[in-house]
């Protein structure tokens, strides 16, 4: 308690007293004290809160200067702690409240909100602008993420930041003493807020730097498939993930990598290329197995036959697999006689196992060609002896080109009638006009080619012609009258009748060429047919002994016919 406590005011009543005061105290001071007095004593009630500085501690309380006549006292269980220690200091402003006079009248009673400790908020501070990991207890899950206890005082962990993945995860990390960052700190406001999420990502990347470092292209580890793609597989080694390229899983083709993979499976690969500067990592399974192609020059030879499942087609042929990892090719046009087809898929499927020969072998290539034909009779070898030229063919149309319709004579085997060939009754420009595909139709073969495998055949020469009826209506040994239309080396063309033309020899000697009147019958209708025709010379038989020449009418005998060739072969008559 200050001096001034005990200067009592000066008493009227009293003359000697206050001689004796005035004597031993300034007027000047107790004019002061007489004012301080009048203003606290109308002070008395409470007025709100005012400052005031801590001037000891007691046993009884806290003895406040509140810059007042009297001092103020706060009780002690207002600044103690929850273990009973006083949580204030010598010197230590606080803001109070003055709630009248204590019942001795020595201080003015003070009242307060429980004082709390005060915040050292320097290792708080020190972390924050160091960037430093703090440790940090999590007391509960709040809205929008964590309370945790950062040296004392209370933080907010945003569920962004928290490093869990969801909100069961972030649950689990209540009670649990984590490693953190503070990220903001406002020291007026007492806001802090702390990252889980960026020392976790700090920690793995330090891991994986480590785990990549400790890598060397050729180890053989064991992984975990966490990533099935089209194009391969993502698999952990460790802290660091690889790409397993679908070409790597097997030396047998596959499509897809989920055929043979499943995530979650554990695997052994082998490192097959590290680079530094994309910290990519490719990996291998099939490098852990023998290489097939190391020893296809000992399994296979060119003529050998064995069996293959079709993998896969291509417009230009089937892949076929001999051996897992070994592959050769069927060409299409190995695939089979028959020229009609026109794609792989006409012929195998995917899947189908066939009997396959080797054509071809190029081991350094890693090429096999084979051959599915091969092993099948070439059905144009009796082709040859089935379609001889002259003989009829009865078969379907199978195709209608510009130029001609195709007629198929069995596997592998087809005729051509061009589309002169095709009828004697119009003329046409396309063999639509008289065929369609699927029409059974009569063909002769008249030509054959079996280098070029070829077969041309005629159907309008199966049509009844000019010859025909001729042969029909004559037989050999009769007597006929022709005009003879050339001559040339020994022989005469003669022609019989409209589009009927025979062949006769020549006497070889020349004295022997000069011809009589034939005293024998003449076939009056011929003559007749030929008159009508309208030649150029002669009214009949030729009686004169002249030379055969052309443009003569002479008479001859039919030596010979061939209804088939449609051939006429004549002789003059004597």
């Amino acid at each position: 308690m200050s001096s001034m406590e005990n200067t009592r005011p000066l008493s009227p009543e009293d003359p000697q007293e206050t001689a004796e005061t005035l004597a031993d105290t300034g007027f000047g001071d107790i004019l002061r004290d007489f004012e301080t007095q009048q203003t606290t004593e109308a002070d008395d009630s409470p007025r709100g809160l005012v400052k005031g500085h801590v001037l000891r501690i007691t046993p009884d309380g806290v003895v406040i200067d509140i810059a007042r006549k009297l001092e103020g006292l706060l009780p002690l269980d207002l600044v103690q702690g929850r273990d009973g220690e006083v949580l204030v200091q010598l010197g230590q402003t606080l803001e109070v409240a003055i709630a009248g006079r204590t019942d001795d009248g020595g201080y003015y009673r003070l009242s307060v909100q429980k004082v709390e400790a005060p915040k050292d908020w320097s290792g708080i501070e020190q972390a924050f602008e160091s960037k430093s990991a703090v440790s940090g207890k999590v007391l509960e899950v709040v809205k929008g993420g964590l309370r945790v206890e950062v040296a004392g005082e209370r933080a907010f962990l945003p569920a962004s930041r928290s490093g869990a993945r969801d909100v069961a995860e972030m649950a689990k990390l209540a009670g649990q003493t984590i490693e953190c960052r503070i990220t903001k700190f406002d020291k007026e406001k007492q806001d802090i807020v702390v990252d889980r999420r960026v020392l976790l990502e700090e920690q793995s990347a330090q891991r994986k730097q480590e785990a990549f470092a400790a890598l060397a292209e050729g180890q053989v580890l064991d992984g975990r498939v966490r990533t099935l793609t089209d194009f391969g597989a993502f698999v952990s080694i460790g802290e660091v993930d690889g790409l397993l390229h679908v070409s790597d899983i097997s030396w047998t083709r596959i499509g897809n990598p989920a055929d043979l993979l499943t995530e979650g499976d554990t695997v052994q690969v082998k490192i097959l290329k590290i680079n530094p500067a994309t910290r990519k990592i490719s990996l291998g399974m099939k490098q852990l197995q023998p290489e097939p192609w190391a020893q296809a020059a000992e399994q296979f030879s060119v003529g050998q036959r064995l069996s293959g499942k079709v993998m896969r087609l291509a417009e230009f042929g089937a892949f076929v697999e001999l051996l897992p990892g070994i592959e050769g090719l069927v060409r299409l046009m190995d695939l089979t006689w028959d020229k009609r087809v026109r794609k792989p898929g006409d012929v195998v499927q995917v899947g189908d196992v066939v009997e396959v020969q080797i054509l071809d072998l190029k081991i350094p290539e890693r090429k096999i060609g084979l051959g599915l034909k091969q092993l099948v009779e070439d059905p144009w070898a009796a082709a040859k002896a089935k379609y001889p030229i002259g003989s009829i063919v009865e078969a379907p149309v199978t195709d209608l080109q510009n130029f001609g319709a195709f007629i198929g004579l069995g596997p592998g085997v087809e005729g051509m009638v061009h589309v002169a060939d095709i009828t004697r009754q119009k003329r046409i420009d396309h063999p639509k006009e008289i065929l369609k595909v699927g029409d059974i139709i009569k063909a002769a073969v008249t030509e054959f080619e079996v280098d070029r495998r070829r077969i041309r055949l005629s159907i309008k020469q199966l049509e009844p012609t000019s010859a025909d009826h001729f042969i029909a209506e004559n037989k050999v040994g009769d007597l006929v009258t022709g005009r003879v239309s050339d001559v040339k080396e020994g022989r005469a063309k003669v022609q019989l009748a409209e589009g009927v033309t025979g062949s006769c020899p020549l006497p070889r000697d020349k004295s022997a060429t000069e011809t009589t009147a034939s005293s024998g019958k003449v076939d009056v209708s011929s003559l007749s047919a030929m008159l009508n025709a309208r030649w150029k010379e002669g009214a009949g038989a030729d009686t004169s002994n002249n030379l055969v020449r052309v443009g003569q009418i002479r008479q001859f005998r039919i030596t010979q016919m061939d209804p088939q060739l449609k051939r006429i072969d004549v002789e003059l008559a004597d």
